[in-house]
């Protein structure tokens, strides 16, 4: 079992196929090309000179997105590597609290440096009206929380999230998926960390760009904790690639917010369409979600039932795959997610789904 989705070459190499053969609906990313003028960035990009450590035109551009110093923003390598500072710190703060189903990287984080981990159960049950209120995840003195939630894709309101600063020592917020969530951003909890030292906020290119291969993520936390983090790590993080993409990507304010504005739109409307679509399908029960994916439960009769033949069957019979998602702890063999796909992956997922119950056995 893959603990993440996406891993291509591998699935390609069991199957028997090539990884262009596969629809990969186990990794959340936007369907679109890139902007022609980042791929022309990446034949520009200077090779032979060291990048500059402290990534200082990038993090001018990301501040300048959120209208924050830019001594607040820190790139990284992907959100993983971030996620690694973030968890040396938690260590150091005591009892981390991280509510599960959620994302496995913040244990591989803490348990990197030996952190001690509590892991509450959030309710499997909830409506459409989102922003909502996130629930009680319980004492400790870290608090980790994903808005919109992974795998649920529960949008959380800052109203709720705002009291939780007062009650934990260290907040660390994951917002990969806030950009492609209509209405996300007022939710996002970055304006509030220029006047909070225990908040850490932490973003992703990747899902909103598509660009998984490059790895590009920021923090947004205070100086003292950002200079603090950047002694610890490697002295070259972002390669020159990613910071040529990035910098083409970020560097038109208004071509950012274009981008958002359509990838939000296409969240919105496949989103409706996808869970129309499964809800009529016998045996599996889609859940509401704000964000680029569904997790879907099968049901029959009113009891849980295995969807890994399911899972397994679209990958050998249609080369589809899905997120396996018993790597989420408080999930199991009864739950999949569904990542976006453009309308016409989409039809593919759903037919492939509709032939594929009306074969499986009654369990």
């Amino acid at each position: 079992m893959e603990p993440h989705g996406g891993n291509l070459e591998a699935t390609a190499r069991r199957l028997g196929c090539r990884p262009s053969q596969l629809l990969d609906a186990s990794a959340s990313l936007v369907p679109f090309a890139l902007p022609l003028p980042a791929r022309w960035a990446l034949l520009r990009a200077d090779l032979r000179s060291y990048p500059d450590r402290r990534s200082q035109r990038l993090r001018g551009l990301l501040a300048g997105l959120h209208q924050v110093d830019p001594e607040l923003v820190l790139p990284g390598n992907g959100a993983a590597e971030l996620f690694t500072w973030a968890a040396r710190d938690a260590s150091q703060c005591g009892r981390s609290v991280v509510p599960q189903p959620g994302f496995a990287d913040y244990g591989r984080g803490l348990r990197c440096w030996d952190g001690a981990m509590h892991q509450p159960s959030i309710p499997l049950q909830w409506d459409d009206a989102f922003p909502q209120a996130i629930p009680d995840c319980g004492s400790g003195d870290v608090l980790w929380i994903t808005n919109p939630h992974n795998p649920t894709g529960q949008l959380w309101s800052r109203a709720s999230l705002q009291p939780l600063l007062d009650r934990y020592r260290l907040v660390i917020c994951d917002e990969a998926f806030l950009p492609l969530v209509p209405h996300g951003e007022e939710q996002s909890l970055i304006p509030l960390v220029a006047s909070t030292p225990n908040l850490v906020v932490i973003r992703s290119l990747t899902k909103l760009y598509g660009i998984a291969g490059v790895r590009l993520g920021y923090a947004v936390a205070q100086p003292q904790r950002l200079e603090r983090w950047a002694a610890w790590r490697d002295p070259w993080p972002i390669n020159a690639f990613a910071s040529a993409l990035a910098e083409a990507l970020l560097c038109d304010p208004r071509a950012y917010r274009l981008w958002c504005r359509r990838v939000q739109r296409w969240c919105a409307q496949e989103g409706r369409w996808l869970f129309d679509q499964l809800q009529a399908l016998p045996g599996v029960q889609p859940l509401p979600s704000a964000a680029n994916y569904l997790l879907i439960r099968g049901e029959r009769d009113g009891k849980p039932w295995s969807l890994q033949p399911l899972r397994q069957a679209l990958e050998q019979r249609h080369r589809i795959l899905l997120r396996d998602c018993r790597s989420f702890p408080g999930l199991g063999e009864s739950w999949l997610r569904i990542g976006y796909q453009s309308r016409r992956g989409n039809q593919r997922i759903i037919r492939a789904l509709r032939a594929e119950l009306h074969q499986q056995p009654r369990q």
